[in-house]
């Protein structure tokens, strides 16, 4: 069954967190795009320093979180701080929570995740600077590759990419939880 997956980001994801994502969610036959508070294109951080550009397929104020089956939420430092100042990207994100769609987050992602009201009582993990923010906002933190919880997809690196595409296809096919 084909699906159509939103990818939020905007300029500092890291490179390898949206497009080693990406590709697996193409690979399954899905349709996986780019929704951005910007439009044109966003650049990517590479490791220490700017990488590539890619191109957005939808701004913020053309999408809707009911046009898509999930969403995924790369990293990157400055993206997921960005995105969470964002009242139209926290919407969104609110949107997949209340309509009970998957959804996955990767390193420094699930702080959006936190400005959206939606981790308090949820089994995570994530990048281990942000922990803290994640318990102080009531999640239940552990430090392994992959946690899932009811839908949400949640892993520390990019060393934990395979783990992480691999869990967020099996929750994606999962649909609504």
């Amino acid at each position: 069954m084909s699906k159509k997956i939103a990818i939020l980001a905007t300029n500092g994801f890291e490179e390898i967190e949206l497009t080693s994502p990406k590709e697996y969610l193409e690979k399954q036959g899905w349709t996986a795009e780019i929704v951005s508070p910007e439009s044109g294109k966003i650049k990517a951080w590479a490791k220490t320093d700017w990488g590539k550009e890619y191109p957005v397929d939808k701004t913020l104020d053309e999408a809707s979180a009911a046009d898509y089956d999930a969403l995924m939420l790369p990293g990157g430092v400055i993206n997921p701080d960005s995105l969470r100042r964002d009242e139209k990207a926290v919407a969104f994100v609110k949107a997949f929570f209340a309509d009970r769609k998957p959804v996955a987050a990767i390193c420094h992602g699930p702080q959006l995740l936190i400005n959206a009201n939606v981790v308090d009582g949820r089994s995570m993990t994530s990048f281990p600077s942000i922990r803290v923010d994640l318990e102080n906002a009531g999640a239940i933190w552990s430090d392994e590759e992959v946690v899932t919880d009811n839908g949400l997809v949640t892993s520390r690196t990019p060393d934990d990419l395979p783990a992480f595409n691999k869990k967020m296809v099996e929750e994606f096919n999962e649909g609504r939880h």
